[in-house]
Formats: structure tokens, sequence, C-alpha cells
């Protein structure tokens, strides 16, 4: 192989000689790709269009001795280093510029042990590979609404979704995980070893390591669970999400409840003169017994006067896909979050009166309510701090043409401005873009100088920096 030349965090270059290249080669069970070669592009190529990045060099792992290797040729030649899992991060720091880019998407493994109640999965894992496996022992652990997104960026910031509700976040039920640190060294981390890293893998992202197996904790959730769509006139949003904020705060925790305020897409239950025109739809997914789930859902079914509905048992993992149709790859994507406590008429007027400019038919915001099991965990037991019950919005601005960026960011960040008087203040860290660097600090709130000091202590020179950054502590702060 021949010698190449990468980039530093410095803004410096760094020469990896032939020498040095074709020991690394040989060492990798996977392999490695240059600009040109095969499987390079596919490796760079991730699920926010917006990202077109060129590393110098990407790794494709295989296993855990592969991603060691990468990590102490990073560090040895200081070079940009990023870390992709699925993928489907939306400010695009799986991918870097001119460094290397470690691509774990061939380490997918799932195996569950229905006994135990227990899974392993590997970081190139997508939400769907984990459901399948598990759904058919009947067991599920709650991730997230897209079955394409990445197990391992969606644990490492928190996770959560359908089940949250009743079994906590992901990290919650995150029992273990191998990983690998800024030295190269394979660590095991859970409660009882490596507690502090435990700590800050649950919530703080991929700035401790790169975690090259989770082990989760399962539960029974039948096949089929009673979820669906009931879909309303835009115009009757005001008086119905007020209705929906009471309905949230009050419901069993087998029951979630999200709002998606959008144009309606052309789906078979929907009028065809509907197609096409603003909606409110709340998307329900009741997780216990299907006839307890009916009287749960009775209340939310009775508001208003619906245009449609689509309410029934299916199994859970098909479920889970749902979304996908609305969210595959290749369209340019810009995200903006705010977390609610509730859902005020100023609130909702200022939501309503963004959601009737919608620059794309792509373009959506989502409303997701947290609260029940994952708000019974204290705020300092995950680096995730937000634990009470509350309201996440997601400002989901999505569109293919080039051409339209500057109108549909626009629309994004006024939307986001418009309602920043009524938020929390917090935020969560996956649903940052990489031009609000400013709000890393509002995703940890109280625990972010703990990460800190944790960040210094496995990472001092932050070698694991393209993410939602957490600079390492300074030696006399981390040393109080």
């Amino acid at each position: 192989m021949t010698a190449i030349t990468l980039r530093t965090f410095t803004g410096e270059t760094s020469e990896a000689s032939a020498a040095r290249m074709e020991a690394l080669r040989s060492a990798l069970h996977g392999g490695l790709a240059l600009p040109g070669d095969y499987g390079y592009d596919q490796a760079r190529t991730i699920w926010n269009a917006m990202v077109d990045r060129r590393p110098g060099l990407v790794i494709r792992a295989a296993d855990t001795s592969d991603v060691s290797q990468s990590v102490n040729f990073a560090r040895e030649h200081g070079a940009v280093l990023s870390v992709r899992g699925g993928g489907h991060q939306i400010a695009g720091y799986a991918v870097n510029d001119g460094g290397i880019l470690l691509d774990l998407s061939q380490m997918r493994a799932v195996r569950v042990d229905p006994a135990a109640r227990c899974a392993q999965v590997g970081p190139g894992a997508t939400l769907g590979d984990f459901d399948r496996c598990a759904q058919s022992f009947g067991l599920a652990t709650p991730t997230g609404i897209n079955s394409t997104t990445g197990i391992a960026g969606l644990t490492l910031g928190g996770g959560f979704g359908w089940i949250t509700r009743k079994f906590g976040m992901t990290i919650d039920n995150l029992l273990s995980a191998e990983m690998v640190t800024a030295d190269g060294q394979v660590r095991r981390v859970s409660v009882t070893e490596t507690p502090d890293l435990f700590w800050a893998i649950r919530g703080g992202g991929g700035n401790f390591g790169v975690v090259t197996s989770f082990e989760f904790q399962l539960h029974p959730v039948a096949p089929d669970v009673l979820c669906g769509l009931v879909v309303h006139p835009l115009d009757a949003a005001p008086q119905l999400l007020r209705q929906y904020d009471e309905i949230a705060n009050t419901a069993a925790d087998e029951l979630t409840v999200w709002a998606v305020l959008r144009r309606a897409p052309p789906l078979p239950f929907i009028p065809v003169e509907w197609h096409g025109r603003e909606v409110l739809a709340f998307a329900a997914c009741y997780c216990g017994d299907v006839r307890d789930g009916e009287m749960a859902l009775a209340e939310l079914r009775g508001l208003g006067q619906p245009i449609a509905g689509a309410v029934g048992p299916q199994p859970f993992a098909q479920w889970q896909t749902t979304f996908d149709p609305l969210l595959t790859p290749g369209a340019r994507n810009c995200w903006k979050s705010h977390d609610f406590m509730d859902l005020s008429e100023a609130m909702v007027g200022a939501l309503l009166a963004g959601v009737s400019k919608l620059p794309s038919p792509e373009c959506e915001v989502f409303i997701g309510h947290l609260g029940g099991a994952m708000a019974k965990v204290p705020v300092e037991a995950t680096a995730y701090p937000q634990r009470q019950s509350h309201f996440v919005m997601d400002v989901h601005t999505r569109w293919r043409e080039q051409a339209d960026d500057a109108a549909c960011i626009a629309w994004a960040r006024q939307l986001f401005d418009a309602t920043a008087p009524y938020a929390a203040g917090s935020v969560y860290v996956n649903f940052i873009p990489d031009d609000e660097v400013s709000r890393v600090s509002a995703a940890y709130g109280p625990n972010m100088q703990r990460l800190a000091q944790i960040k210094h202590c496995y990472d001092p020179t932050n070698l694991f920096r393209m993410n939602h950054n957490i600079a390492p502590a300074s030696s006399a702060s981390a040393a109080a």
C-alpha cells in the first residue's frame, strides 16, 4: 500500500507511511478503503443527504480487535476520527473530511437469551435488526420509532419510543457494554465494572469510547399491540392539542400517544381529498392487554371529528416500521427541538402558525410525550438528566433539492425561535443539529461537570470529539 495523508484536529496533516498502512491492513479482520475503493462511498453515505464528506481513510471493522487497532492508529497519527454505527444521526458526525471513518455497520449481530431475558447487540445493528430478533421470543427493549436507526447512537444519547413509558428509556435497560477507550484498551462496563464509565455512556454520547457490544434487558411484549393513527383536520388542532396534553399526563404507563403535524401522506385509509392537506395525527401504542388498550384509547379516539382512523392490533415489530416510509434515506434534513413541560395555549398558537407554512410536503413536527417509568429514575442515575414527565418537539424539516436549503432551514429556525419562550430549556442530545454546539450543556444540565471529569479520565486529549462534544475537564477541576 502507499502512504496516505490524514487531517488532524489541529488543522494540519499527518502522513501514515506505506509500512504502517500495510501493517494496519494486515491486522484487520474487516478491511479498509481509500477514496475510489469498493465500500468507500457506501460507508461515507449516511441517512441525511445534507452531509457529503470525504474521509481520507475508511476502516470497516469486523470485531472488537479491529476497533482497538483503529483507535490506536488514529491516536498515533493525531487524526480526526469519526465513528459510524447506523449513520442516522441528524448532525452527521459519523463522517468527517480528510480523517478516519471507523465504520461499524458490519458488526450487527443480535443474540437473544430468552431465558435470561437479555440480548447482546452489535453496534452496527439497526432497531429493526434488534426488534425482529427479540420479538421472535415475544420480547422487546424500548428503542426509537424508525427501524433503520442505529442502536448505538440511539442508546448512547438516551433512546425513547413507544414502550418507554412502561419500561423506561433505552439506557435504563442497558445492563452492560464492551467498549474501546482512547488508549485502545477493551473495557467491560456495568454498574459493578468501571461504573463511572457506564454512567457516562448512558446518555453521554460517543464521547468516551467506541462501544463494541451492548447488553440489554428485555421485557415481555406480546407480538400484537393495540396501535395506529387517528387523523384530524389541522383546523381542529388548538382544542385537540390541549386535550391531548391532559390525556398524555393521566394515561396509563402502557399507553403512549404522539402528535404529528404535517401534510397528509397518501395512506390508503385517508380519504383522497385530504392527501397533501395539513392534518394533525395522533399516533398511539398500548403495550398491554389489547382489551385494556381499547378502554385506555377510548378517550383519545372520542376526540373531535376525525377524518380517518386506523387503530387495531398488529405485531409490535411491524408497528416499529410504521414511519419508515416517511423517513427513508436520501433526503435533505434539518431538525430543531425543544422540551416542553406542557402544551400551553401560547405554545400551541406559535406551533400552528409555523405548521400552516410548511415549506415542503415532507416537513413535519413530532410531539412525543415522555413520563411513566422513565420519570421514576433519579436525575443523577444516568448522564441523561431530563427525567420529569415532559413533551419533546422535533421540528423535522425534510426536502429533496439543494435549491430549497435556505427556505427550509429558515422555516425550521423560525418555528424553533417562535416556540422557544415556552420551552423548558433542556434538549434531547440526539435531536441537536450540527449548528447548535452551544446547546450541549443544556442537554446535560446538572450532569455536565461530572461528564467532563470522566471525559478527562478516559479521553484527556479529546480523541472522540466528532460528536456533540463534551470537552475534558482541566486537570485541576478533574481532581476536585
